[in-house]
């Protein structure tokens, strides 16, 4: 990974607010922004880990929110193929599954609606961002660190996740001072301790967790004492209303339902794990580290 692709924030105050996949629901950004407001949390301390852009309806208002609202960035396989002109979103789903077959729709789509400008935008943007906050080094990726759109799960094995990590030493100058690392990419927001260090993902505010629910998440990390805490939360916000303009915009294969009903189309990636917890609400404790 050349340096181009990684960025250093430098020294960061808590608290932080972290969270993935606007997926082109502009409803549920602006909820964001209106917490990080209220929270008054600063956009340099606002991280996105990716995928602004997906199965919503609203991708160029999305991406224009985002930029002006100032937060940091993490690219994520979206955002990569949108700035390569691919043909497809490089989900990682595999070919011929359902997943794969949902995504030609809402791909096209948002293809069509990205400008120019967003996509040379996109293609700047970093895939390794680093910072301190505490004493703590945390890396923050889309995916993995070996591959972009790698889905990693609570259910993922520890051992991968420890090799995920070996690799950004090899990548991340100093990165032997690495405490964790922050993830997106899989749509379920978990945190895992492993061996001294931690792996954390704080879901998505584009679609529902496939829980049931109609709900976001995000993820505050901020300082207590001498360690630091995540806690993740939910994102509530007029659901049908990002419903209303999949519909309006003839994106009816099946997740905009899921904008209302919590259940995603297709689990073609769940592990089983996760597949076990189809529907139900999720409850994450806070982690400390």
């Amino acid at each position: 990974m050349s340096s181009e692709t990684i960025l250093d924030l430098g020294l960061l105050e808590g608290p932080l607010l972290i969270f993935g996949g606007p997926y082109g629901n502009l409803t549920a950004t602006k909820a964001l922004r209106r917490v990080a407001e209220q929270r008054g949390i600063p956009p340099e301390c606002t991280i996105c880990t990716g995928d602004l852009v997906a199965y919503c309806a609203e991708p160029e208002e999305t991406v224009r929110l985002l930029r002006d609202w100032g937060v940091r960035i993490v690219m994520g396989n979206c955002e990569e193929s949108l700035a390569n002109r691919a043909i497809d979103c490089g989900c990682g789903f595999e070919t011929g599954s359902t997943c794969s077959a949902l995504s030609t729709e809402w791909f096209r789509y948002v293809d069509n609606k990205i400008s120019d400008e967003n996509r040379l935008w996109m293609g700047n943007l970093p895939q390794i961002l680093t910072f301190k906050l505490a004493g703590r080094r945390l890396a923050v990726v889309h995916g993995g660190v070996t591959q972009i759109n790698r889905f990693l799960f609570a259910s993922t094995p520890i051992e991968d996740k420890l090799a995920e990590l070996k690799q950004l030493g090899a990548d991340v100058d100093g990165a032997a001072d690495i405490d964790g690392v922050i993830g997106g990419h899989c749509g379920i927001p978990f945190g895992q301790l492993m061996v001294g260090q931690v792996w954390l993902n704080a879901g998505v505010i584009g679609l529902p967790a496939n829980d049931g629910t109609q709900d976001g998440w995000y993820m505050l990390i901020e300082p207590v004492g001498e360690k630091l805490q995540a806690h993740w939360h939910r994102l509530t916000y007029p659901a049908e209303q990002a419903r209303q303009a999949m519909l309006k915009a003839g994106l009816a294969s099946g997740y905009a339902d899921t904008i209302i009903s919590g259940l995603w189309p297709s689990e073609d990636v769940l592990p089983d794990r996760e597949k076990r917890n189809r529907g139900k609400a999720l409850e994450l404790p806070s982690i400390m580290f």
